[in-house]
């Protein structure tokens, strides 16, 4: 197995490493053709092959780097898993490669060529987190019947439950999803109803990228099937969204398409609190919450303070549906830059945002699979103790929703207008006493019957000299007109004629 799983990092590396842009996320997808897949290979009607093509030719991007792999059980001799392909994607040429890829791929058997291979779900998995992405943030599909019988354990039941319990307790996986298929195929040994797609978020930011992914409509292309959540769920459980507010004028609430709250408040509005309608979603398909205490606080302005909700209790929400809650909330109005303010006057015509959040906990969270997922299961995977092994494990008992929010104050331009228009006039004020002051003067003086002009300028003082050359006087020039100053007892001198 060592040997196997060295060759198929060293098929990766290269894609892992400096070779991919540092914006793409890598694929790992496996495929599982061991015994228990034999009807998925044989059938002349099987569709496995072309939903395999055509999944990975949409989710993967432009620049992704691609691991495409084969998997059973190891055994000396029968490596698993085993590349397929690998790859930098080229949108152009990804569906006719992993067409490729998989035309020649049949069901594997041991060693000794007769018996059908094993199926090790938790090998795969483990050989592709830590291995091939060796321990770095990516995607990890898996594509299987969902029998886990190592060794051909016929306690599928068991080693099923050892599969989900790695997914919840392995820390390596940040988030996990499941797509339960409809695909009846039969073959000469087996017969099967369906097949069940896993995706794997490892690390962080390939939580990011599989949230990314979904939302984007890509995977939907091929599978128009729900992802039921395997892995967390003990975060976004559930979701608020805002119906109406009220006992507030001049503060709305509104959410863009990426679930960001926006509280749109008036610069006038002083309401220091505001009741708001909302709507309690449940967001974890395909489990229904059967009981839960709910309780709810907001982080606005540096001040972290709870909102008081008309209940605590929430009962039998299943999954995708909504029921009304009503809550009062504090509003940070104390915190908002007045309209005269230097924030005001630089968001005027826009918004000043203050970014915060709201935190929705449950406690005591009971969450129970819905009849219509159980009678799915029922269908496609008889005899698979499926409803049970998705039961979330028992020491999950509550969960946390984090609704982004952003409370903006709109100011309109009327203060900048206002403070521009002083401003233009203080420099106005500024230009005209700069020029009254240093403009030149002329000034008439009578000095002993002889009439004489002056020429100053303001702040500027003159002595004043009478025939003999004797100083008889000071001429202080201001702003606001002349002044005769330091007259000599009995010099004849004076302003004007």
């Amino acid at each position: 197995m060592r040997r196997a799983l060295a060759r198929l990092a060293v098929l990766a590396a290269g894609l892992l490493g400096f070779g991919a842009p540092a914006f793409a996320i890598p694929h790992v997808v496996l495929v599982q053709n061991s015994g228990w897949m034999e009807p998925f290979y044989t059938d002349p009607k099987s569709a496995f092959k072309p939903l395999v093509t055509a999944l990975v030719a949409n989710v993967v991007q432009p620049g992704d780097a691609l691991v495409l792999a084969a998997f059973n059980q190891s055994l000396p001799g029968a490596p698993s898993p085993k590349g397929l392909l690998s790859e930098q994607v080229d949108a152009k040429t990804v569906h006719a490669h992993v067409e490729a890829a998989l035309s020649g791929l049949q069901t594997a058997r041991k060693p000794n060529g007769q018996a059908l291979a094993d199926t090790d779900l938790g090998e795969a998995v483990d050989a592709a987190l830590n291995q091939v992405l060796a321990g770095k943030p990516g995607l990890v599909w898996l594509v299987t019947n969902n029998r886990n019988s190592p060794n051909n354990d016929q306690a599928t039941a068991a080693r099923n439950r050892e599969f989900y319990a790695l997914i919840h307790r392995g820390a390596a996986i940040d988030k996990a999803v499941a797509f339960p298929l409809r695909m009846p195929v039969a073959g000469a040994h087996y017969s099967a109803n369906g097949l069940m797609v896993y995706v794997f978020a490892a690390g962080k930011e390939g939580g990011r990228a599989l949230d990314a992914l979904l939302a984007s409509g890509r995977v939907q292309r091929v599978i128009t099937e729900p992802p039921a959540r395997l892995k967390p769920l003990d975060r976004d459980t559930v979701r608020l969204v805002p119906r109406r507010v009220e006992g507030a004028p001049g503060v709305s609430l509104a959410m863009d398409a990426g679930g960001r709250l926006h509280a749109d408040v008036e610069p006038d509005a002083v309401a220091p609190g505001t009741r708001i309608q909302w709507q309690l979603q449940n967001t974890i398909y395909p489990y229904t919450i059967a009981g839960a205490t709910i309780s709810a606080r907001s982080m606005l302005a540096g001040e972290n303070r709870p909102i008081e909700l008309a209940r605590h209790e929430v009962k039998q929400l299943a999954p995708g549906k909504t029921e009304p809650l009503a809550s009062s909330m504090q509003l940070p109005v104390a915190k908002l830059p007045g309209k005269w303010s230097m924030e005001a006057l630089k968001s005027a015509g826009s918004a000043y945002v203050l970014p915060g959040q709201i935190e929705l906990h449950l406690a005591g969270q009971k969450l129970v699979l819905s009849q219509a997922f159980r009678e799915r299961m029922a269908e496609l995977f008889p005899g698979d103790p499926l409803p049970e092994i998705f039961t979330p494990p028992s020491e999950i008992q509550a969960s946390t929703a984090v609704l982004p929010l952003e409370v903006r104050v709109h100011y309109g331009a009327g203060p900048l207008l206002a403070a521009i228009a002083g401003a233009l006039a203080l420099l106005a004020a500024g230009a005209g006493g700069a020029w009254a002051y240093g403009r030149p003067r002329r000034v008439q003086l009578t000095v002993e019957d002889e009439l004489r002009t002056v020429h100053t300028r303001a702040g500027a003082t003159q002595p004043i000299y009478d025939k003999a050359g004797q100083q008889v006087a000071s001429l202080k020039t201001t702003l606001f007109g002349h002044q005769l100053i330091d007259l000599r007892e009995g010099a004849q001198v004076r302003l004007g004629r």
